[in-house]
């Protein structure tokens, strides 16, 4: 599949007539690709407008999201995208490491064969990007494989703070995480390859391999997200 088609098929909004479902996937992906930045205003009648809504469904929908983590609402004020600072990186640290062990160990228990074929499948888009340099489309199969083994853990109590965290995930990788040079591009090369090691462990229903390959897939990305951060003064959790 070449970049443009992968492209489309990432950034098309969902194969239904529903403008509000249409809108919902638009604003997901604007905010996890950072076109919307933390903190931006979002402009009610601009959405509307832009969608051909009226304003109720898209005040419904701005509820959902904040709901969900996506945005926040204060009253008499514009919603806005949720906001990000140091205190979210080391939140996300502390919080990555409890969420995904604990999704990816349940998902290789559970995981079905149809589960395992789909999740093959964001890996190969995810390999793609990574491949083509595609840094929007990195980001988002990125968020789907985890959200994907999520999906495999079916255990509902982990879902909500799991996509909480994934939105997070996602901007602090468009923000930080770039290859700007070799180490930093053989690091994406290793994410690769520890998501196929994360299939192989849950394929093989091995529970305690996959939860070794996930903490030193999180180590990856926190040591490369701390290269940016460290010369600001923030001290990065390390014990994860």
């Amino acid at each position: 599949m070449g970049k443009a088609m992968m492209q489309d098929k990432l950034f098309s909004p969902p194969a239904t007539s529903d403008r509000k479902a249409a809108l919902a996937h638009v604003l997901r992906q604007r905010i996890l690709t950072m076109e919307l930045a933390p903190g931006a205003v979002l402009d009610e009648i601009a959405l509307s407008e832009e969608f051909g809504l009226s304003r109720p469904p898209v005040r419904e929908l701005m509820r959902q999201m904040a709901a969900e983590g996506y945005i926040e609402l204060e009253a008499n004020r514009a919603a806005r995208v949720t906001s990000m600072s140091y205190q979210s990186l080391r939140n996300f640290f502390l919080a990555a490491p409890l969420v995904y062990v604990a999704t990816t160990k349940i998902a290789a228990l559970n995981a079905s064969p149809d589960e395992i074929q789909g999740l093959k499948l964001i890996q190969n888009r995810f390999r793609l990007a990574v491949e083509q340099c595609d840094i929007d489309s990195r980001v988002y199969y990125n968020d789907q494989f985890h959200l994907e083994i999520g999906k495999m853990a079916h255990n509902p109590y982990l879902m909500p703070s799991l996509n909480r965290l994934l939105i997070d995930h996602a901007r602090l990788a468009k923000t930080f995480y770039q290859p700007n040079n070799s180490h930093m591009q053989a690091d994406l090369e290793s994410a690769v390859q520890q998501h196929e090691e994360i299939i192989a462990a849950i394929e093989r229903h091995d529970a305690d391999a996959a939860v070794e390959i996930v903490r030193a897939h999180l180590e990856l990305s926190r040591r490369n997200m701390a290269m940016y951060v460290a010369p600001e003064g923030l001290e990065v959790p390390a014990d994860i």
